[in-house]
């Protein structure tokens, strides 16, 4: 419905990852690929548009713009992951991608430690569906419950002291979509303010995931340099 959006990656648009593979470097992508046409995400494939046909040596993911962070759609390479026969204690998918990651660059530094390598990560988060661990979505309790319009005047002069915006920036007006928080129901307050720990608490827990990717590569050996 979208021009330039229908998912059929053209073949005279090489990837990035196929550069870099073609010049002597690893490649793997984790996490969300949606860029594979759906009727091509089958078991006969075919695979020329699934990240291992488009320079990737290896990948662990989803084929979809979403999926269950609690029991996630997955494939490795080219095959479904072993599906999940019961939601396991503690699963979640952002740790699980990480930790797969951690493992390939194990394991590539193991077998190839004078090579380069491309690590493409995209996380599920902040997509929806917002799925995060009870105790991540514990540390937001009450911090929103001033509402939208507090807190995005309250943002915006700290943005301000920092340095982030110019001191004589003006804030925009609240777009009309979006009505006054003091107009809301006291249910519809309870109901906002929680949806936004939820997420608050998704992107802390994807921040300090990724912050666990980067020191696993770190402890390899690898700088940032």
């Amino acid at each position: 419905g979208y021009p330039g959006y229908n998912s059929l990656w053209p073949k005279e648009s090489v990837s990035v990852a196929e550069v870099l593979k073609e010049n002597g470097y690893s490649t793997a992508a984790f996490g969300k690929w949606h860029n594979t046409p759906m009727w091509e995400v089958n078991a006969a494939g075919p695979f020329d548009r699934w990240p291992t046909g488009l320079g990737f040596e290896y990948f662990y993911g989803f084929l979809s713009a979403q999926t269950s962070q609690w029991e996630p759609t997955l494939y490795r390479n080219t095959l479904p992951a072993d599906p999940l026969a019961a939601p396991r204690p503690g699963y979640h998918l952002t740790t699980d991608l990480v930790n797969d990651a951690i493992g390939w660059v194990h394991r590539h530094d193991a077998l190839a430690p004078d090579k380069p390598f491309f690590l493409y990560f995209a996380t599920g988060a902040t997509h929806v569906p917002h799925h995060v661990p009870a105790e991540w979505i514990a540390k937001y309790k009450g911090k929103f419950d001033e509402g939208w319009d507090v807190l995005r005047a309250r943002s915006f002069a700290r943005q301000k002291e920092l340095g982030v915006i110019p001191a004589n920036a003006q804030l925009t007006p609240r777009p009309k979509e979006i009505p006054a928080w003091d107009s809301l129901s006291a249910d519809q307050k309870k109901l906002l303010a929680r949806q936004m720990e939820v997420y608050a608490g998704f992107l802390a827990h994807t921040d300090h995931e990724v912050g666990r990717l980067l020191a696993g590569i770190r402890a390899d050996g690898h700088s940032e340099d």
